[in-house]
């Protein structure tokens, strides 16, 4: 066995970049990847977790107490001819080196099925562990990464969750498909082809074809509210765009027009049109919540739409009166067809018949629900009716909406279907294999996520999007219904084929063990895991339980052992779920920051305790706030573990939704963990300040050799600065103070911030004058940091960094949009106690540059764009009388001209090239001489103000300006490099920098 005193390859070293380029990959790979079994949320790459569980394993072979009889075994495995890694040496670095090399190269996603690939590993993981197969336990399993990759290179895997929906995709995953193998696959084929024959008849009626032989696969669906106004009254369809197809060689939109009957409010008929370009199209009627009249104009604000939705539970169906007639409710707006002639899809108005299949839909739904009433005493209603929390509605706030119960999200036609679906799954119960039961009602929750009224149309690709685009349920103002059985996307087939590719793609293993269990309280016994690796829940990113219902309300009814139908089980464990609930009105619930610290500590404590003595640990965590980290971390510490080893993989895709608005971390921080000592000594707190800087230093250059970059090396950096503090039982100050977890972690931000700016803006004459951090004025600071933290980690993309425009990219979700209503668009956006993180401990007063350099906004920090700042810096008359001063007279600089809104009457007079001699308007402010001496020009001010001269083509004031800033002194030309290297490629910053730079004498 490895030796207790032996550092696991994870404690030294790790190939961070090959890792992290096939952990963003393995994002867009589809086919065959277990993923595409179910959804679940913030699942890891398989990739990274392949890579850490190798590194965990497997020990260090330039450790003195590695074993040698692992060494000559190791050798013997990665040696050969024609390997895709690199061979080893004779030595124990080259040993080493191999080592990393296999795993980067085990790390693909083509070559994790790999027979050669899969030989080597789990050879590797034999040497390493002779005597018996190491078990790696994960509490917190949730979509099955990490114990799937255990059985993967040969271990035995425990894995365990709270929510019952991630414990039946742990069973199908672990024990059902290495139990079964490819058998499941042929099972499910011929069962699911039965299904599909019965439910298509089922429904055929309600989904009827094309007089011209069409067959209708999407129908797109608006809701819709009445106009206010007393002269008008008319029908509000809710569209966030008029586009039905923005190919770049085919498009499609709707067209409308405006029908006045006399004595009756107007109303709204849509064509559909081929528009020659795109000012032909209407760009919709709704933005946050607010819906303007086609018909009058007339917006009607956010809370009357809610309340005409919430009196429609949503507004997902059409409203009839008794003879079939549409009388308000959802509005068709057009129809998607494929036609056995004419290709590509096909889109027409709705017709008659189209509403006529609707009511018929209505009407046997009403007649599936009488009969339950009738006959369904002790059984759950065959239409999800389980309320939806109110206490999660930053994230799922379509009860705002009146989507008072699952069931309403759904369209009456939708719950048709499903409950139809359902009810066949069901049926097979006591004539299929568990497994193949399993499999089946996993394929519902796939086709609930794709026939819901939360589903929106994909423009370019045709297609119908997925109800959970991002972590979230918001309103979908208008919507897509698909034809369950077309062969188009999002239907059964797809749902059915994607589960069968899982199975069959699945390399042979021995199945894992799965429980139901709160992490808190761990069913394994004393000293029983070689490995506790888990990615636990990310404070207040993700509510688990809460969009879990989603699925778990079908599954109860598709899962029912009882041939009277399902039993009601209520909704998923809520109350021991370790995440933050953040608090509004509405909410009830008592999950705060203390609730999550003590169910980590418990959840810490539990890991160490089942753990053996010679036993490791690692823990992700990918969280953009500080208070998330400093929560887990204190949930280690108390849970006694110490840190060892840290590595940030790159695991997102820039171009995902929530990393379009915000700095959003692209890694996944692995920290490597072990129990620590009882007999731990305490640490000096002058030692501890004294070691850190160097190690932070170090480890900062380390990972940017590898291409982290910004946020993720911010918190990259956490962990090795933990392996300092918790190595001891506790740190004390000289005066015999305790020193907390978070004063240390101030301290760590601290010396991260100047470690940054010494990068970017000292040189060793200004460190030797003022240190780096005080080399250039504080909003020159600020906006170093910001713009460094806002760098992108480099994921085999080849984007180095990305901007972070504030603007909205929520998909109709009014909620999430509100959030940032009132915030210009443009500039650059922080979570505001990032930036509050750097700037304290470095001196810099945010307020005061409030207003001038940043703009605070419900708890986000946006850096002002450089065009935002003309007014301010120029006045009224703007650069172009500024450019003219300059010209007059080079030699008063830019200074007398700046904030001219601050200036004295007796100012001198700038002549403009319009309307030479008319004087420039100043706006005096009696008795503001502080607010004037606090405003005067800073060298970050001269540069935006030369930016805006390029900006506006004044090159010659632009050359004469750039010649008296080097006689001042370097800082201009200093700064100005050192932002033009920040600001993001692509953004007008970084384009008026540079040519602004071109113009310097060389």
């Amino acid at each position: 066995m490895i030796p207790k005193t032996c550092k696991r390859l994870a404690e030294v070293d790790f190939p961070i970049a090959e890792v992290s380029r096939h952990s963003a990959r393995e994002k867009s790979i589809r086919h065959g990847h277990p993923s595409t079994l179910h959804l679940w949320w913030a699942r890891r790459p398989l990739a990274a977790c392949r890579a850490m569980l190798l590194g965990l394993l497997l020990p260090d072979p330039c450790d003195e107490d590695c074993p040698e009889d692992f060494r000559a075994e190791a050798r013997s495995l990665l040696g050969g001819s024609m390997l895709p890694w690199k061979a080893p040496g004779g030595d124990e670095m080259s040993l080493r080196a191999s080592l990393l090399s296999f795993i980067a190269e085990f790390a693909n996603w083509d070559n994790s099925a790999n027979e050669k690939f899969l030989e080597t590993a789990r050879g590797l993981v034999k040497a390493a562990h002779p005597e018996e197969t190491p078990l790696v336990v994960d509490p917190f399993a949730g979509g099955g990464s990490i114990p799937l990759e255990a059985l993967r290179v040969g271990c035995e895997a425990f894995a365990s969750d709270l929510n019952p929906v991630a414990c039946l995709i742990l069973k199908v995953m672990l024990e059902d498909i290495p139990r079964h193998g490819p058998g499941l696959a042929d099972e499910l084929r011929r069962v699911g082809a039965e299904i599909k024959k019965q439910a298509e008849k089922e429904l055929a009626e309600f989904y009827p074809k094309d007089p011209d032989g069409a067959t209708p696969i999407a129908y797109l669906w608006a809701r819709t509210v009445r106009c206010e106004s007393p002269k008008c009254g008319a029908e509000i369809p809710l569209m966030r765009s008029f586009w039905l197809c923005k190919k770049k060689s085919r498009k499609r939109a709707l067209r409308c027009k405006v029908i006045r009957p006399k004595g009756k409010p107007p109303r709204v008929e849509f064509e559909v049109f081929e528009p020659k370009n795109d000012s032909e199209v209407h760009g919709g009627t709704v933005t946050r919540a607010k819906a303007t009249c086609l018909c009058c104009g007339t917006v009607l604000p956010p809370e009357r739409v809610r309340t005409q939705l919430s009196e429609q539970r949503g507004g997902a169906d059409v409203v009839f009166d008794g003879k079939g007639r549409r009388t308000g409710g959802a509005l068709m707006t057009a129809v998607v067809t494929l036609h056995t002639v004419k290709r590509g899809r096909g889109y027409r108005e709705a017709s008659g018949r189209d509403y006529l299949a609707i009511w018929e839909a209505q009407k046997r739904l009403r007649l599936i629900c009488g009969e339950w009433e009738g006959n369904g005493e002790g059984r759950a209603s065959p239409i999800p009716d389980e309320l939806i929390s109110r206490n999660e509605l930053r994230r799922i706030s379509v009860p705002l909406y009146g989507m008072e119960t699952w069931g309403d999200i759904f369209s009456a036609r939708q719950k048709l279907a499903l409950v139809s679906l359902v009810k066949h799954v069901r049926d097979r119960s006591h004539t299929q294999e568990e497994a193949c039961q399993d499999m089946l009602a996993l394929v519902v929750d796939r086709c609930a996520d794709y026939w819901s009224s939360l589903c929106s149309w994909h423009l370019t690709g045709e297609k119908v999007n997925h109800t959970f685009g991002r972590q979230a349920l918001g309103m979908v103002w208008d919507y897509c219904e698909v034809f369950p059985y077309s062969g188009s996307s999002g239907n059964y087939d797809g749902a059915l084929e994607w589960g069968i590719k899982a199975v069959v793609a699945w390399v042979g293993s021995a199945p894992g063990q799965i429980q139901a269990a709160d992490a808190a309280k761990h069913p394994l016994p004393d000293e029983t895991a070689d490995v506790w690796f888990t990615d636990p829940p990310y404070y207040d990113a993700v509510p688990y339980a809460h969009l879990s219902d989603f699925f778990y309300v079908w599954l109860q009814r598709a899962l029912s052992s009882s041939s009277q139908g399902p039993s009601r089980e209520g909704a998923t464990p809520k109350d021991c779920e370790i995440v933050v609930d953040r608090p509004h009105g509405l909410s009830t619930s008592k999950k705060d920051v203390d609730h999550y610290e003590r169910g980590m500590g418990s959840a810490f404590a539990e890991g160490r305790r089942i753990l053996l003595s010679d036993g490791i640990g690692s823990v992700v965590f990918a969280h953009k706030t500080t208070e998330g980290w400093e929560s887990l971390l204190t949930g280690m510490i108390t849970g006694g573990w110490t840190i060892t080893g840290s590595w940030p993989v790159a695991t997102e895709m820039g171009a995902r939704l929530n990393a379009r608005d915000t700095a959003s971390l692209a890694t996944s921080v692995h920290l490597v963990c072990r129990p620590r000592p009882e007999d731990a000594p305490v640490g000096d707190w002058t030692d501890v300040l004294r070691e850190l800087p160097p190690r932070v230093a170090d480890w900062m250059e380390r990972l940017q050799g590898e291409g982290v970059r910004g946020a993720d090396l911010v918190f990259a950096c956490i962990g090795p600065a933990l392996e300092i503090f918790s190595r001891y039982r506790k740190v004390e100050t000289a005066e015999g103070d305790e020193v907390k977890l978070a004063v240390y972690l101030e301290k760590v931000w601290e010396v991260v911030g100047r470690a940054a700016l010494e990068q970017v803006l000292g040189t060793a004459e200004a460190v030797a004058r003022n240190g780096a951090a005080g080399a250039v004025e504080e909003d020159a600071r600020l906006t170093a940091l910001f713009l460094w933290t806002l760098q992108a980690t480099e994921a085999g993309n080849g984007k180095k960094s990305r901007s972070s425009s504030s603007s909205s990219s929520s998909d109709g979700d009014d909620e999430e949009a509100d959030a940032g209503g009132g915030r210009k668009s443009g500039g650059f956006s922080l979570v505001f106690d990032v930036v509050r993180r750097f700037a304290q401990p470095l001196g810099i007063d945010l307020p005061k540059w409030e207003g001038r350099v940043i703009e605070t906004q419900k708890g986000v920090v946006r850096l002002m764009a450089v065009s935002e700042r003309s007014k301010q810096l120029f006045g009224g008359d703007g650069a172009e009388a500024v450019a003219d001063w300059i010209e007059e007279d080079p030699a008063r600089g830019l200074q007398g001209v700046l904030f001219p809104e601050l200036e004295e009457p007796k100012t001198p007079q700038v002549r403009g090239r319009r309307g030479r001699g008319k004087a420039r308007k100043a706006a005096a402010i009696p008795g503001d001489v502080e607010m004037k001496k606090e405003l005067e020009a800073t060298t970050l001010d001269r540069v935006h103000a030369a930016m805006l001269l390029q900006a506006g083509g004044q090159a010659n004031a632009l050359r004469q300006l750039i010649k008296a800033e080097a006689d001042r002194g370097p800082d201009f030309l200093r700064l100005a490099n050192a932002l033009s290297a920040l600001y993001p490629m692509g953004s007008e910053e970084k384009r008026l920098l540079d040519a602004m730079l071109l113009a310097v004498p060389r």
